[in-house]
């Protein structure tokens, strides 16, 4: 099994798609669960070297979100920053649910079925459009098992010991 990454700082809420008109504002993909927290922040990180910026507006239309930056005042500069993840800080995050887990906690974990057979280790998380489920890619013995993320699933998750137990759905490893 590999070595538990770190907690990340930063965790991705949106992507900026493009330009919206010319006084600096964003279209933003959202690639959170929870969007309405999304206006409720002080403060976006932006791009790989997480350039904090102010959050001055935020409003939403149709499937994107439009946002406003403070320092990001015209069409040049919001271009600028086309494709940059848009994140918040780890501890600004709104706080899960009983059952709920961010994606990057289950890179590196070791997966076995209830009978103790070893599955191998998840190496990612797909995370689905909405009314999908997610799935765990895991390498293992016998190549890649793309699992999903349903209810009866999970037996035993503990991430402390970096090990999760499962109950295989019917005909997935046929």
């Amino acid at each position: 099994m590999t070595d538990k990454q770190p907690e990340p700082r930063y965790l991705a809420i949106g992507r900026v798609l493009r330009p919206h008109g010319i006084r600096g504002e964003l279209r933003m993909e959202v690639l959170t669960d929870y969007p309405d927290g999304v206006k409720h922040r002080k403060y976006l990180y932006l791009g790989p070297s997480h350039r904090r910026y102010v959050l001055e507006q935020v409003r939403q239309q149709r499937d994107v979100m439009l946002v406003k930056l403070e320092g990001c005042d015209d069409r040049n500069m919001a271009e600028a920053l086309r494709g940059q993840l848009v994140e918040v800080a780890i501890e600004d995050a709104i706080p899960l649910e009983e059952g709920e887990y961010y994606a990057y906690q289950f890179i590196g974990v070791a997966v076995e079925t209830e009978d103790g057979e070893p599955l191998g280790e998840v190496v990612d998380v797909l995370s689905l459009p909405k009314g999908a489920n997610d799935v765990l890619i895991i390498h293992g013995p016998s190549g890649e098992i793309l699992l999903p993320i349903i209810e009866g699933v999970f037996i035993d998750l503990d991430f402390e010991a970096a090990r999760l137990v499962v109950r295989i759905p019917p005909g997935l490893l046929d």
